[in-house]
């Protein structure tokens, strides 16, 4: 079967061909159909995430697909069931193995590019706004990279949940992308001064953000008191240095989160998230975005596109 793996973390990732993989006991084969990007993989090429598997190994965290075997003593899903699957890596193949209780059935009517889209973005924003930060409505709650995979979950998620969202973004293409997703404001990170924006609108009762540097620190200086502040990631490259001082001036609270982390030590928010978030899309209330997807083949291309910063919310590649 094609994969597309990363063999040294000194060079770039290739479609190579290797062979297909056998379920073992517990475990379920999925033909893949669609495969969704993240920001982590990006990490994982140059062996600094925090999850990265021994080289060689497939990229790929979130998957869609058909049941395609089981293992020995492996009762389920049903062959030929539509499943999503968090797998962490080995979704850009034809084919991946996966433990059967990590597979969730699709919902009705979702496509297998919403299904890979799904997971990770949504999954993060829900466990984070509302387990982790316990967003309240009338809150005001600051997105920073509002546009990307999960921030735009996030201004979807916080306006469902009755928040007055600020959304940051960079350009004005990229905070109509947030607009239409349901921010009330818009504050665009290229030009604006967004510590004085923010505190303009009334200061942050909640940060959500993926982004770190110098972002992170605006929005810290423009929090209220008792304000948590979520810091999910650091697109920008930068680490930011919590000073604890600053944090008993206003009584402010820094959550950390790595929704993943979940599976290991307590599955049961991710379970109990998930059919929220399914629910919620059977009921039209949510509608994941996609901006390109792009085949197989064009693996490359596709995170060039999340590299460059030029996608809005994911990146799907599709497998034939």
């Amino acid at each position: 079967m094609r994969a597309f793996q990363v063999t040294s973390h000194d060079t770039a990732p290739s479609l190579v061909d290797i062979a297909n993989p056998e379920p073992g006991p517990g475990e379920i084969r999925v033909k893949i159909k669609a495969c969704a990007l993240n920001f982590g993989d990006l990490l994982m090429i140059k062996g600094s995430y925090q999850a990265t598997p021994p080289v060689p190994f497939t990229l790929g965290m979130e998957v869609a697909g058909v049941v395609d075997a089981l293992g020995p003593d492996t009762d389920g899903p049903a062959v030929g069931s539509n499943v999503l699957v968090f797998g962490g890596s080995g979704g850009l193949a034809e084919f991946g193995v996966y433990p059967a209780e990590s597979a969730v059935p699709m919902p009705k009517g979702m496509s297998y590019e919403d299904a890979a889209a799904f997971p990770v973005a949504y999954g993060t924003s829900h466990v984070a706004l509302d387990h982790r930060a316990k967003l309240q409505p009338g809150e005001n709650l600051l997105v920073l990279g509002a546009a990307g995979g999960v921030g735009l979950t996030a201004v979807e998620l916080g306006k469902l949940m009755g928040a007055n969202v600020i959304a940051c973004a960079r350009g004005a293409d990229k905070l109509a992308v947030a607009k239409a997703a349901g921010a009330d404001h818009l504050i665009d990170a290229k030009t604006a001064d967004i510590r004085a924006e923010v505190k303009a609108l009334g200061g942050a009762d909640v940060v959500y953000d993926p982004v770190g540097g110098d972002q992170f620190k605006a929005a810290f200086r423009a929090c209220n008191p008792e304000a948590r502040l979520l810091p999910l990631g650091f697109a920008s490259g930068e680490v930011p240095q919590i000073p604890a001082n600053h944090l008993l001036v206003k009584n402010l609270t820094v959550i950390g989160l790595y929704w993943g982390g979940y599976l290991s030590f307590k599955p049961g928010v991710l379970t109990g998230s998930m059919q929220t978030l399914f629910d919620w899309y059977g009921a039209g209330k949510l509608k994941p975005h996609v901006s390109h997807v792009l085949p197989l083949e064009q693996a490359a291309e596709a995170y060039e596109l999340l590299r460059s910063r030029n996608s809005t919310g994911k990146v799907v590649v599709t497998v034939d």
